[in-house]
This record gives structure tokens, sequence and C-alpha cells, in this order.
């Protein structure tokens, strides 16, 4: 009997009777490599190698419990995140890794293994140059984006894809972590260090002008289905070598409004800059390397508004929006939503439950507090004056502006 039939969650002795009964990929099950690769809080990621050909695979599977905490959590996710890949496959091929499989019932996404790649967060803390990535990024988002936008596509087809997306757990997840938790501590999951808890609770907790401002954030993520998002666009879900850029893990992946993909990558590479700050000792190094994240940071604005008004000019087909001047209103909305999702993608991960490694890898506490004094003021600028943060010159601008007032 197919002990594959009803869903269970499989260890690395199990993978090897998938790829090998089930999927029929490799030949001989006693050639099968298989490790355990992932190191996220959701789901369970493994690495299957023909030791013989040297072919290989990752294999994502969903469980019914979340790995973190045991939880219950729907196992969909993973039904959204591979139509996500095909869908990304069709408009941006060169960025996303190759599905091989979807099983239903196994919730088992299986792919190509990009195991040449470099997780970019990993790199970037070794300071390591992409000099590519802006152009790559870009190039993503802007395909992925602008293609399911309502002035782009059929509107009847949206509307059915806007249902078909629909990721009720993940999306109250990010409502809640992301845009609720970090200003209020209302289900208190926050993590704060003792030493920061007053500037927290001073910059923070009391602000009702920043609260008000991220509660209108989160209010557009919950009601603006502008595009298809990948919805959880940080350093660690892309991976890179010096010529390449591949794009994973979309299982937050729903309708919502372009500006928190695209705030996401830009806020995630300030958790880059300060940490090199911190750990480059060798003065002409660092200065050449924050130099290096700045363009980037710029670029990463800069070609995606250039690309995008590039795009818009050639794939809308809504009368409506072909007037200039909504087409300016549009971008300018766009622009606005990053740079505030930018903020509280900062404010969240420094003092949130799911903090990121750039943070978590510093051991004295007098630099902690430095960081999280630097990245909340950061991100409370990028929220509070979104309105005129339009271009990469304005994220580089803030750096020395926030460093002036700790």
């Amino acid at each position: 009997m197919d002990r594959f039939n009803e869903h269970f969650r499989m260890d690395e002795e199990a993978i090897k009777v998938y790829v090998a009964e089930k999927l029929k990929l490799f030949e001989n099950i006693e050639d099968i490599k298989v490790s355990e690769i992932g190191d996220g809080n959701i789901n369970y990621v493994f690495r299957a190698e023909d030791i013989k050909s040297k072919k290989s695979v990752v294999i994502k599977q969903a469980d019914k419990l979340l790995r973190s905490s045991g939880r219950p959590l729907d196992v969909d996710r993973n039904r959204i995140e591979a139509e996500v890949l095909k869908f990304y496959g069709e408009v941006a091929s060169d960025y996303v890794p190759k599905v091989y499989h979807y099983d239903e019932v196994m919730c088992a996404l299986t792919m190509e293994d990009l195991s040449e790649c470099e997780n970019l967060r990993h790199g970037l803390m070794k300071n390591k140059i992409y000099k590519n990535f802006a152009e790559d990024i870009t190039t993503f988002m802007v395909n992925t984006l602008i293609s399911t936008m309502d002035i782009v596509m059929n509107p009847w087809k949206k509307k059915e894809d806007v249902k078909k997306y629909i990721n009720v757990e993940l999306c109250d997840i990010t409502e809640k972590l992301v845009f609720t938790d970090p200003y209020t501590n209302h289900f208190g999951t926050n993590i704060v260090l003792d030493e920061s808890s007053e500037f927290v609770k001073k910059e923070i907790y009391d602000d009702e002008e920043l609260v008000f401002e991220a509660g209108k954030l989160k209010y557009k993520f919950m009601n603006n289905p502008q595009s298809l998002l990948h919805g959880d666009l940080h350093s660690g879900s892309i991976f890179v070598t010096e010529s390449k850029t591949k794009v994973i893990d979309p299982e937050f992946a729903f309708y919502g409004p372009i500006g928190y993909d695209l705030g996401n990558v830009v806020g995630n590479l300030f958790f880059s800059y300060i940490h090199s700050d911190i750990v480059m000792s060798d003065e002409a190094e660092k200065r050449a390397y924050l130099s290096y994240l700045e363009t980037t940071i710029a670029e990463i604005m800069d070609k995606f508004t250039e690309k995008f008004i590039r795009a818009y000019d050639e794939k809308v087909i809504d009368p409506m929006a072909k007037n200039p001047l909504y087409k300016r209103w549009m971008i300018a909305s766009i622009l606005e939503d990053a740079a505030g999702m930018a903020g509280t993608e900062i404010i969240r991960r420094t003092i949130g439950d799911s903090k990121v490694k750039e943070i978590e890898s510093i051991e004295s506490i007098e630099v902690r507090v430095y960081m999280d004094k630097f990245l909340i003021l950061l991100g409370k600028s990028l929220i509070k004056d979104r309105y005129k943060i339009k271009t990469g010159k304005d994220y580089v601008a803030l750096i020395d502006k926030i460093k002036k007032l700790i």
C-alpha cells in the first residue's frame, strides 16, 4: 500500500523513500543522501541527493503543526507557495527555482536545489558584494507585481486570483507580528532588552502619532489587494551568487499593496548596514562596504521606479490608468507605501519575536542597545515621513540623520 496516501510529517528516512518510490526521481534508495536544511519557524525543508549521479532536489513540506510552537496551521500555505512559484516561473523565470512537483496529499513541494547559491543575509554579514543584486531584484519585483494589477490584467481574472490566494492564517501572523504587537505589545510577543525597555516605551508605545501611522499601514495591508505579493521578501528569502539572484519561500503570498514587498527588501538592507558598521574593524574596508550598501539601497529604489514606469507604459490596459496624473499618483502612492513598510519591517525585526541574525549575533549589550536605538529611530522616520521619502538618496540621507540623534 502506498504510504504516501495520507499526510504525515516526513523525516529524512521517509524522504528517501518518497523521492525514490513516489516521485521516482532516483533509482536506488541506497544511493540517496538526505539532510534537513531548513532553519525557519514554519515548515520542514530537506535536500535529497543521489550520491552517484550528483543530482539533487529540495523538498519543502508543510506540517499541520507549526514547527516552532506546535500550534495548528493550515497546510494550504504550501499549495499557495507552489502555485506562486509556478507563476513566477512564467513572468520572472531567471529569478526563482524550478518547480518539479507539488503533492497535494503530503503538502510537499519538490523544486530545484539552489545549493550553489548563498543566503543573501548570510553573505552580507560576511561583507560580500553582489554587483547584480539591485538589478536582479528590481526586475523580479516589477515583473511579478505589475503583472497582477487590475489595470494590467483582466479584472475578472484578478478577482478570481484574489480568492485563490486568500492566505488567512499567514496574513494573520503578519497583521499581529508586523503591524500590531511592535506598537502595542497587545499579544505579549515582543522581546525587548531590559536596557532598551524605557527607550522602546517612549519612542514606540507612547508615540501616539507613530501608532496611528502604523495602524494606517496595517489597514492598507489588509484592504488593498493591489498585486500578488511574495509577502515575506526579506534577505533570508533571497539566494545569490555573484551572477544570479533567486527568490524563494513565497508561502506568505497574497494580494496586497506593492509597497510591502519593496519595503521589505530595502528595510532588511539596513540591518546589513548597521551590522557591518559595528563589526568591521578596518576603517577603509568599512567605508567601502558601507558605500556599497548605500548604493544598493539607493539603486533598488531608483531602479524599481524607473522599471515600473517603463512597464506601466507598456502594459497598462485600463483607459483611466493611462491618464498621466493617474500614473503619477499611482507611483507616488507605491513609493509612499514602500517607505512606510520598510519602517514597519525594521521595527518589528528589532523588538518583535522574529529577530534577524544581524541583531542576535551581537553579544555586547551596550552595542545591542545602540542598534536598537538606531533601528527604532530609523523605522520611525520611514513610517512618519513616508510621504516625502521618494528616491534612493532620501533613504541614504536618513542614515546620517539618525546617527546624529543617538
